[in-house]
């Protein structure tokens, strides 16, 4: 880590530490629908079986209410694989334990992928702001990623901003919830631009329905 980014991680914990303490009161957790009511199906996307994560897993991430699953449609080798997690409220505790959104950049890696591409690009499904747009590699095999944060209204795609925000909103809102989202398509041939279609297809069918489970 370089020093400035050293001296910008310890001005942000300051100054989030001084909010949590002088100005947020209570935490507020609005009310939302949970993922076990998302839809199956979306317009010639299909969800298979539901994906579970263990306790193990769901502890270190320390997510609320979660849904992953691959959308399918009829066209052989055309699907998503869809993920959204919903943190009612992101802090770390005294213990190390924390409920602070992962980002995947860091879990990427950890699986086994190398990022050899990454963009902030923007988006407008009907849900404005951007995302982050990643190629990954692991040997021969090629996917693309984009995620973005979506938050108490904003639509970010960088984790610093995330923190930026979240400092914000507790210090003005006393709210701390928010929501990774996180497609990942496979890469055949090197078709970019099929992976890149996918993406926006399905983002554009879940998008008015994102609303009734991460709360602006």
């Amino acid at each position: 880590m370089t020093l400035a980014k050293l001296i910008v991680a310890l001005l942000f914990i300051a100054a989030n530490s001084y909010a949590y303490n002088n100005f947020a009161t209570g935490d507020i957790t609005p009310p939302r629908e949970n993922f076990a009511d998302f839809p199956d199906e979306f317009d010639g996307w299909k969800c298979g079986d539901r994906q579970l994560m263990d306790q193990k897993v769901l502890d270190n991430l320390g997510v609320t209410d979660y849904i992953i699953c691959r959308y399918a449609t009829d066209i052989p080798g055309k699907y998503v694989e869809f993920y959204a997690g919903y943190h009612e409220k992101q802090e770390r505790s005294d213990s190390g334990k924390t409920t602070l959104i992962h980002p995947p950049e860091h879990c990427l890696p950890g699986a086994g992928w190398d990022i050899i591409e990454s963009d902030i690009v923007p988006i407008n499904f009907g849900i404005e702001g951007e995302a982050k747009r990643v190629v990954i590699a692991k040997g021969q095999r090629r996917g693309l990623v984009y995620f973005w944060y979506q938050s108490r209204g904003h639509v970010i795609g960088t984790n610093i901003d995330r923190l930026w925000h979240m400092f914000f909103d507790r210090a003005l809102r006393n709210r701390t919830d928010g929501s990774l989202l996180r497609f990942t398509m496979q890469i055949e041939r090197e078709n970019f631009e099929e992976a890149d279609d996918a993406f926006r297809e399905f983002a554009s069918k879940i998008s008015p329905e994102l609303p009734r489970f991460i709360p602006n």
